[in-house]
C-alpha cells in the first residue's frame, strides 16, 4: 500500500505540483515580498500536474517495456484519462475566478509583464510541440543538449518570474531588489537545469534509441557526471560565495544557501552506479524541495 501511495505521488506528478508551489513561496520569501493568493498556488499546482502528466497521457500498453513508470501509466491509463479533464476544469474554474476578480489590473498590466507571460506560454507550448506542425516544426523536448537549459528557463521563469507577474496583479506596485532578483533568477535556472541533466540519464537508453543529443547520450554518464554536471555546480557554488561576500550574508544564511549545492554534488557522483526511477524521481526531484526549504529557512536569519 505504501508503495502504491508513493508511486501515485511520483508517477502521477503530484510531487511537481508541490515542487513549484514551494519554489515559488521560496522566491516570496527571499525577496521578501508578499505571498500570491492561495487561488493563484492552487492553480500553480494543479496546472503543474496536468502539463507533466500530458507527455504520458496517450500511453495505454507498457509494449514489453521494463521502465518502471510507463507501466504505471500504462496500468492506470483510466484514471488518467479522466483525471486529466478533471485537472483542465479545475484550472478553468480558477482561471476565471482570478480573472474575474483581478480583471482591470489584468487590463493595465505593464507591457514587460506581458512579455514575460508570453515567453513562459511560448516555451511551454513549444515543449511538446503543440504547435501545428504545419505552421512549424519545433518540440522543444527534442533539441537535445538544449533541452535540459530549456527545462530549467521555463522552471526559473515560472517559480521567479511568473510570481511577481501575478503579484503585480492581485496587489499592485511593490519593489524587489532588481539585482537581487536577477541573481535568484539565474541561480534557478542554473540549479533546475543540472536537475533536468541529472533526470536525463534516467531515459538514457530511450533517448538513445530516439537519437535525441542529451548530454549524457553524447558524452556517455562518467563524463556527463565529471565534465558537465560537477563543473556546473562548481561554478554555481563559486557564484553564490562571491554574490555572498559582496552582499554581505551572515554566515547562516550562506550555509542554508550551500546546503542543496554540496547535496546535489554529493547526488551527482552517487549516480555512477544506475538507479531505480524512483530513485530519480524522489532523491533528485527532491532536491528541489530541499532547496526551497532551505531557500525559506536561510531568510528567518534576515535582520
Amino acid at each position: 500500500m505504501g508503495r502504491k501511495f508513493v508511486e501515485f505521488i511520483f508517477f502521477g506528478n503530484y510531487f511537481v505540483g508541490t515542487l513549484a508551489v514551494a519554489l515559488s513561496l521560496e522566491t516570496a520569501f527571499q525577496l521578501q515580498i508578499h505571498f500570491n493568493s492561495s487561488l493563484y498556488y492552487l492553480l500553480l499546482f494543479f496546472g503543474t500536474v496536468m502539463y507533466y502528466t500530458y507527455a504520458y497521457s496517450g500511453i495505454t500498453s507498457a509494449n514489453n517495456s521494463i521502465n518502471p513508470r510507463t507501466i504505471w501509466y500504462a496500468k492506470h491509463h483510466d484514471f488518467i484519462k479522466w483525471s486529466q479533464p478533471v485537472l483542465l476544469c479545475i484550472c478553468t474554474i480558477l482561471s476565471l475566478v482570478l480573472c474575474l476578480r483581478y480583471c482591470e489590473n489584468i487590463l493595465r498590466l505593464p507591457v514587460a509583464y506581458w512579455v514575460v507571460v508570453s515567453v513562459i506560454c511560448l516555451a511551454s507550448i513549444l515543449y511538446y510541440g503543440l504547435i501545428p506542425k504545419s505552421f512549424i516544426k519545433l518540440n522543444l523536448r527534442n533539441t537535445g543538449w538544449l533541452k535540459a537549459f530549456i527545462i530549467g528557463f521555463v522552471w526559473a521563469c515560472s517559480v521567479n518570474l511568473l510570481p511577481l507577474v501575478v503579484l503585480q496583479i492581485e496587489r499592485g506596485t511593490y519593489y524587489v531588489d532588481p539585482v537581487f532578483a536577477l541573481w535568484l533568477f539565474m541561480k534557478n535556472w542554473m540549479f533546475c537545469t543540472v536537475n533536468a541533466i541529472m533526470f536525463d540519464l534516467k531515459d538514457y537508453e530511450d533517448d538513445s534509441n530516439q537519437q535525441l543529443k542529451t548530454f549524457v547520450v553524447r558524452y556517455g554518464l562518467e563524463k556527463t557526471i565529471f565534465f558537465v554536471l560537477i563543473p556546473l555546480l562548481t561554478i554555481g557554488v563559486f557564484a553564490l560565495l562571491l554574490f555572498a561576500h559582496f552582499r554581505h550574508f551572515q554566515t547562516v544564511i550562506l550555509l542554508f544557501n550551500l546546503t542543496p549545492f554540496i547535496l546535489m554534488l554529493t547526488v551527482a557522483w552517487s549516480m555512477l552506479r544506475h538507479k531505480n526511477i524512483l530513485y530519480y524521481l524522489i532523491v533528485i526531484d527532491g532536491l528541489l524541495l530541499v532547496k526551497a526549504i532551505c531557500g525559506i529557512a536561510g531568510t528567518q536569519f534576515i535582520k
